[in-house]
């Protein structure tokens, strides 16, 4: 066997191994990435989820909100009796009862109020999505997406060139799709997380010291399930794109679309702030400790 035999096996092994791993992300990954990013009040229907949170005021993280608000309570006489030994200002307690009241009773109903905002997110989320419905009778999903990158511009997974530029360009999208798996995932995780700290948010509404914490919490939740009307958007300019196999410029525009859901969080924060759940950034940051 000569020398560019060897090297035409190394290279038909190495286009082998390659569909192999890239059908096997496109069977399995991409159905999850829809689950994960388009997020509704599904999420709470776990009942472990729903145990954790507290079926009601005695039991779970509402348990422990609940003693907080007597811990709250005891805090503020304290404040007010030592106001009057210092001449400091403080509320009144009439206003301070009032607010943890208030606070108490959203906090006990704050299950139905996030499950009530995130039914309102999702259904903005499916009004998007039914634009490309109606106009181009596709699903605005990542598992359609895919299809049309794979039908479309001349990408056949069952026989890829890894060195050819098709080749090259499917594995920059396969990979970059790989990240915005573990991104979203993250993001999904953390999402659940602001769900659950929800109650102590809204019973920090009753101290003046301590409501920055809801803003915080809320501005954070908000962000995360902002990112999905982004993701709609540009999975829906994605679809809106004339497709010419010929052009090589059509399949960089996707490489681009990628790119900008891979970036989506960062978009996003720049406009409203919130947590990042870029993998890369905190892997840097867990690197400097």
């Amino acid at each position: 066997m000569d020398s560019s035999q060897i090297t035409q096996t190394i290279i038909d092994t190495i286009n082998t191994i390659v569909e192999q791993l890239f059908s096997s992300i496109d069977n399995q990954l991409y159905s999850v990435l829809d689950e994960i990013t388009f997020i509704g009040p599904s999420i709470l229907e776990d009942n472990n989820f729903k145990n954790i949170f507290g079926l009601n005021s005695s039991s779970g993280i509402l348990l422990i909100a609940n003693s907080l608000l007597l811990g709250f309570l005891l805090y503020f006489a304290i404040k007010y009796l030592l106001s009057h030994l210092t001449y400091s200002s403080t509320e009144s307690p009439k206003q301070f009862i009032f607010k943890l009241l208030l606070c108490g009773i959203c906090m006990n109903f704050s299950f139905f109020l996030i499950e009530q905002f995130l039914d309102l997110s999702y259904n903005i989320t499916l009004a998007i999505q039914n634009i490309g419905i109606n106009l181009f009778n596709k699903n605005i999903s990542f598992s359609e997406l895919i299809n049309t990158i794979n039908n479309k511009i001349s990408i056949d997974s069952s026989s890829i060139n890894i060195f050819s530029i098709d080749g090259l360009i499917k594995g920059t999208l396969t990979l970059s799709l790989l990240n915005l798996v573990l991104s979203y995932s993250f993001r999904y995780i953390i999402i659940k997380v602001f769900i659950l700290i929800f109650p102590f948010a809204i019973l920090s509404l009753s101290l003046q010291t301590s409501s920055w914490f809801f803003k915080s919490c809320i501005k954070n939740l908000f962000s995360l399930i902002f990112i999905q009307f982004f993701v709609s958007f540009v999975l829906l300019l994605l679809f809106s794109i004339d497709y010419n196999s010929s052009e090589i410029f059509i399949k960089f525009i996707y490489v681009g679309g990628i790119y900008a859901l891979i970036r989506a969080n960062t978009v996003v924060r720049s406009f409203i702030g919130g947590i990042s759940t870029m993998i890369s950034s905190n892997f840097s940051t867990f690197k400097k400790f």
